[in-house]
Formats: structure tokens, C-alpha cells, sequence
């Protein structure tokens, strides 16, 4: 695209931009109460001083996202408003040609996100106020623009939910991740005649020339959160069945097991070509660490082709 072409892109994005902005009714009325129900989480938002030395339930977001172990990472709740608002964006035609409108029965949704708040600033739990600061938000919207906006917009407003930190809730399932992915490793390779030992989550050659311990930050947690959210959005964006949605997004964990499985094995097979350190190689080079996507991804594109053609069968 040369610098003309780019210029008319932009110039056009802008238009669209513009065209919307005059189209959208009650914009005052929403931007205004959204701005009021964002200040509330700002000064009265965190109630857990002790770890996060501010009220801002913005400032324990920030640190959640910021802080990372090798068992946990929320810092994905960074891009998830950038991906929110550029599926709104693409499904801008649609919402506009709804017929917006006050609603006043979405109140409703605001009250119980205030009680929700209410109910997590006093138990200190800060993940419940970030709930009611959505729920909040949603019906903020059905206020603004009627219920037939909250129903379209369901989806994507929904995958606000990964913007809500939970890595650190889910380290319990790490362990039988573990189990579960060295069990069919050292199967595997026994099937491909390669003699290695296991012992609960380590994987070991019989002659002492490679140990590997399959410690938390490999059970595969972190690729399962991300390949979760990459199924729940091919879902929606490429099927409207709710059951074609849900099937995609419950192959996340087979699909995320697969990948660890297929990243390990390259660990193994590198071990036996070359001994510890080039199975160390394969285990800490980023480009490999990037082999649980590939599985999965194909695996998301192979089942949206069989639902598609199933539909069309249909």
C-alpha cells in the first residue's frame, strides 16, 4: 500500500468514524454516567490497602497485570479492551441499525453491580468489584440504547470476563496438567520405542542423560487461558449456534493438553538426538515455546471447517 492509498484509508476510517459518532443517540447521557460509575472504582474501588497502597480498583488491576511468576500471568487483561472495542467496531453496522433507545429496565443491571461492589469491597475481594464494574457497564448501555443493543453487544462485551485476574485461582489445576501431560509423553515415546522414565511429573532417560521436571509454568496454563479466549472468539465471530460456540470453546483443553504434549515431545526428541543441553535449547528458545499454538490453532480451523460444512449438509 503506497502513501496515497494510505491516506485514503485513513481519511475513510475516519469518515466511518465520524458517521457513527452522529448516528449513536444519548451519547451525553452514557459517556456522562459512565464516567461517574468509573470514578466510583477509582476512589472506592479497592478496599485491600495493604497490597495495593490505593483506593483505585484501576491501581490492583495495573498490579495484577504487572506482576507474573512462573505459575501465574493475567497480563493478557491488557489487551482485552483493545479487543472488545475493535469487535464493537466491526460490528458497528449491525448495533447502529437497531432501534436505540432509553430502557430504563436496564437500572437493573446497574443496582446489582453496585451490590456487587458493595458485596466485594467489603470482603476485600477486588475480582468481584471488577465483575460489578462491567455489569455495571452493561447496563449503563441498555439504559443508553435499549435492550436490543444489550443483546447484540452480549458478545463481545462478555470477554470482559478475561480482563477479571484469575491466574492465580486456577495454579490448583496445574499440577494434574502436569500428570496428565508427562503420563502421555513417556507413552508416547515408549510406543516410538524411546526408553524414558517417569517419576510423578519428571521425565528422565534410563541412563541419566537428560532429567526434565515439568514444573508449573509447563503444566500449560497460560497456552489454555489464551487458546479459551481464541476459541470463544472464533466462535462467535464465525457461528451464531450457541451449541457450535460452545463445542469450539470446550476443545481449549484438549487442544491446550495437545499442544504442551507436541512442545515436550520436541523436548525429548532433542534430548535423545543431542543430550541435556540441546533438549534445554528446545525447552527455553522462544520460537518453540510459540509449538502449543500451532496445534491448536489448526485445531480450531479444522473443527469450524467440519461445523461449516456440517451446517451446510444441513
Amino acid at each position: 500500500m503506497n502513501e496515497t492509498e494510505t491516506k485514503a484509508t485513513l481519511l475513510d476510517w475516519r469518515a466511518d468514524l465520524a458517521d457513527c459518532w452522529q448516528r449513536l443517540p444519548n451519547k451525553l447521557f452514557f459517556f456522562g454516567l459512565l464516567a461517574a460509575w468509573l470514578l466510583v472504582f477509582q476512589f472506592l474501588g479497592n478496599s485491600i490497602l495493604g497490597y495495593v497502597n490505593s483506593p483505585s480498583l484501576f491501581a490492583w488491576l495495573r498490579n495484577s497485570y504487572a506482576f507474573s511468576s512462573p505459575e501465574t500471568d493475567d497480563g493478557y487483561g491488557n489487551l482485552i479492551p483493545f479487543l472488545v472495542l475493535g469487535l464493537f467496531w466491526w460490528k458497528r453496522k449491525t448495533l447502529l441499525a437497531l432501534p436505540l433507545q432509553l430502557w430504563w429496565p436496564g437500572i437493573f443491571f446497574l443496582l446489582a453491580g453496585g451490590a456487587l461492589h458493595l458485596l466485594g469491597y467489603s470482603v476485600q475481594q477486588p475480582r468481584l468489584s471488577v465483575l460489578a464494574m462491567f455489569v455495571g457497564i452493561f447496563g449503563l448501555m441498555g439504559l443508553a440504547w435499549g435492550r436490543a443493543w444489550l443483546k447484540e453487544s452480549f458478545f463481545p462485551f462478555w470477554l470482559f470476563i478475561f480482563s477479571v485476574p484469575v491466574a492465580a485461582l486456577l495454579t490448583v489445576f496445574t499440577l494434574p496438567l502436569r500428570l496428565l501431560v508427562t503420563w502421555l509423553v513417556a507413552l508416547c515415546s515408549n510406543l516410538l520405542t524411546i526408553n524414558v522414565v517417569r517419576q510423578g511429573t519428571i521425565l528422565s532417560a534410563p541412563d541419566g542423560s537428560y532429567q526434565y521436571d515439568v514444573v508449573a509454568a509447563c503444566s500449560g496454563m497460560h497456552s489454555l487461558v489464551a487458546i479459551f479466549l481464541l476459541a470463544t472468539v472464533y466462535g462467535f465471530v464465525t457461528f451464531r449456534s450457541p451449541g457450535k460456540r460452545l463445542f469450539l470453546m470446550s476443545l481449549a483443553l484438549p487442544l491446550s493438553v495437545l499442544g504442551n504434549f507436541t512442545r515436550l515431545m520436541l523436548v525429548i526428541f532433542a534430548a535423545e538426538i543431542g543430550g541435556q543441553s540441546t533438549g534445554n535449547y528446545v525447552h527455553e528458545n522462544s520460537f518453540f515455546s510459540l509449538i502449543p499454538y500451532v496445534p491448536a490453532i489448526g485445531g480450531l480451523l479444522l473443527a469450524g471447517r467440519w461445523l461449516t460444512k456440517k451446517s451446510d449438509e444441513n
